[in-house]
């Protein structure tokens, strides 16, 4: 039996900062790629390496967190994570060169997933059906929050006359903030008589399993792809508002708000169907925002010879709606798939995630970002492919249910 629930409100506050730290440390950086490039007299591609090895690491240790809170439980792993995250902080801080600056960021990765990883099997441990559906959307509402306002907190730190490392000495101050946060306030929700002994063989026997798994593959990669529609935007951020725009770095929030103002409506709006709309029709619902999204999108940057706001982000806006109506169901399915391993499910789900991302910042966003364009096919290349695995899964899902009585 699982412990009694804090407050849901404070616990979606709790959870959704946890997820926050994450995004921060992506975004937050974004206004300094060019201070940082003269700074370490390095190209902007190398500068780019800032994100891709961040990510990298984020994604191959989060095949770790959620195996290791199954174990040791979920408290006692996010708080471990969020220590090491801080000390990676200092580290970034007093690197003088990129070198050094990119071995602090892979441990920044290592430790930052810790957050989101096991606050999705926490909330499962705590919710079921519609109730866990309002908190991961709930959640997902409140984080979304970060990626918007951690570019222009960067913005700030350098128009008040401060330099990239201040950047970090935030992200040392919020991951303490945190810190405490956590050892007051979230409880322990997987109990010592549900945890399961960490064994390598057997990890790697249930990582082979699931990543063998049709199913999961196809719920998991529908999810990160659509997420990388969006992805692509905010990782192509730099390009995208200072040389297509003609902005400021003070002026990231015209990108990001719009974005992650979408993604914001979309969980609450997700929170307000739970219940009421059943899970296949939400997702229908926001792959046809998407489409519709990708569709203004292109429309837009092939009928101007210069893009401006604000029609050059209000298709994202629709999109960033499409997305978070998505995100929880195919989130949820990966963890019900998977009751008694909640932590390593949302690892592996997570690393699917994470490895996309990875190649969208290092490889696709390089490739695109130099033409509006380019970024518009790419937008909506990614939401297509994720609309035909659900598709796919969904055909294969009613297949089975017709199958099943003959059986």
């Amino acid at each position: 039996m699982t412990p009694a629930s804090p407050s849901t409100r404070r616990l979606a506050l709790l959870l959704a900062g946890l997820a926050m730290f994450g995004p921060f440390s992506i975004d937050t950086i974004f206004p300094a790629f060019l201070l940082l490039g003269q700074r370490m007299q390095v190209d902007q591609v190398a500068v780019q390496q800032t994100i891709s090895v961040y990510l990298l690491f984020y994604g191959l240790m989060g095949l770790a967190h959620g195996p290791l809170s199954d174990a040791f439980g979920r408290k006692r792993v996010i708080i471990g994570g969020l220590v090491l995250f801080i000390g990676a902080s200092v580290g970034c801080a007093l690197s003088t060169d990129m070198t050094t600056l990119l071995v602090f960021r892979a441990l920044q990765g290592m430790t930052a997933g810790v957050g989101m990883i096991v606050g999705r099997a926490v909330i499962r441990d705590l919710y079921h059906g519609a109730d866990a559906q309002r908190l991961m959307s709930q959640v997902s509402m409140i984080f979304g929050v970060a990626p918007a306002i951690a570019p222009i907190i960067g913005g700030w730190i350098l128009l008040g006359g401060g330099d990239w490392p201040l950047i970090f000495w935030f992200l040392v101050l919020f991951g303490l903030v945190l810190l405490l946060a956590t050892g007051k306030w979230l409880p322990e929700t997987h109990p010592p008589e549900a945890r399961t002994p960490l064994s390598m063989r057997e990890l790697l026997r249930s990582y082979l399993h699931m990543g063998s798994n049709p199913r999961l593959l196809r719920l998991a990669a529908a999810g990160a792809l659509s997420f990388s529609g969006i992805f692509l935007y905010i990782s192509s951020a730099p390009v995208f508002v200072m040389q297509h725009l003609k902005l400021g770095e003070g002026d990231f929030a015209w990108l990001f708000i719009p974005t992650i103002g979408g993604m914001t409506m979309g969980s609450f709006l997700s929170g307000r169907m739970a219940g009421r709309v059943v899970a296949p029709r939400q997702v229908a619902i926001g792959f046809g925002l998407c489409a519709v999204s990708a569709l203004l999108n292109l429309g837009y940057v092939l009928s101007v010879p210069q893009i401006e706001l604000p029609w050059a982000v209000l298709p994202i806006f629709l999109g960033g709606v499409g997305m978070a109506l998505i995100f929880p169901i195919l989130a949820l399915a990966v963890l019900d798939m998977y009751p008694h391993q909640r932590g390593l499910a949302s690892s592996m789900q997570m690393f699917i995630q994470l490895m996309t991302s990875t190649l969208v910042a290092g490889v696709v966003s390089p490739l695109l970002s130099a033409s509006p364009v380019h970024l518009a096919l790419g937008y909506a290349g990614f939401f297509a492919v994720g609309a035909s695995l659900w598709y796919w899964e969904r055909h294969r899902e009613r297949r089975r249910e017709r199958l099943a009585p003959g059986q």
